[in-house]
Formats: structure tokens, sequence, C-alpha cells
């Protein structure tokens, strides 16, 4: 039986109460720790141990196998971050952020992500369930990273 993945991508256009200096830096699994709820990770390879091109860490939250990431662009004076996430025989998913400064104190933070499923029920969900369950993700990204920005904090579930 041949199978064949199917691809979708996503962008999310999210407002940051903080300069693009003071949002960057927590794009980071060791700071995401400080501002998500429930985020945890295990580092695998990073020189300076924060992220940083080539850095490799891993999550258990994105699928029923570990999830391995991987920063393929670090770009700290564009403000420009890939990852590409790959939960094996699940899918692999292409993260994209881009922060543009509003001149205003804020940052609008351009996320894309593009999903490619690794077997039936992943292709399924990218059909049936990606537009609804990304864009909820994004809404809960985008109110715990300006809670933690304005009070300090983690925003808890």
């Amino acid at each position: 039986m041949k199978f064949n993945g199917i691809q979708a991508s996503r962008i999310y256009k999210q407002i940051n109460n903080a300069k693009p200096e003071d949002v960057f830096p927590l794009l980071c699994p060791v700071r995401e720790k400080d501002w998500v709820d429930g985020w945890d990770y295990k580092m695998i390879f990073s020189k300076s141990g924060l992220i940083e091109k080539d850095c490799v860490f891993s999550t258990s939250h994105h699928g029923n196998e570990e999830t391995i990431w991987y920063v393929t662009d670090y770009d700290k004076d564009k403000f420009k971050l890939e990852f590409v996430r790959v939960t094996p025989h699940e899918e692999v998913v292409k993260i994209n952020i881009y922060l543009v400064d509003n001149g205003n104190g804020t940052t609008t933070s351009i996320i894309s992500y593009q999903y490619t499923g690794l077997n039936e029920s992943k292709n399924e969900w990218i059909e049936d369930k990606l537009d609804i369950e990304f864009k909820n993700n994004m809404i809960e990204w985008e109110k715990a990273i300006n809670y933690y920005l304005e009070k300090g904090e983690k925003l808890m579930k």
C-alpha cells in the first residue's frame, strides 16, 4: 500500500506588546519555560546552552512519540528564526518566525507553519482540524507571551 503525505501551510500575525529585541529572546526552548505553561524540553545540542542555528532539542507534547526540533535559521539581528520539527511516524512541521518592529513599542510576529502528514491519521487531521487548532494555538500563544511581557510571569491555564 502506497502512502502519500499531504502538506498544508498556515500563517498567523500576532501583535506583541514589546519591541522585537524584547520578544525575540523569548522564542527559545530555555526561555519558553518562563512564559509557556506546561512547556518542557530536553536540550540535545547547543553550543551556548540557548537557541542558535543548528541547535537541537526535543519535546514530548506534540505527539505520541518524542518530537525533535532542529533550528535551521537563527538571525537575532533580523529577528528571524526557523525550526524543523519532526514527530516520527506522525508529521514534519517547518516553522518560520519573523518579527517586525511597529515603531510604537509593539511587534508584529509573522508566524508560518508548514505541516506534512506522515500517516493517514495526520493527513485527516490536516484536512479536518488544522484550521481551528492552528488558530486556537496561535491565540493562546499570543495571550501567553503578552501576559509575560506585561506582568513578568507565566499565564497559568
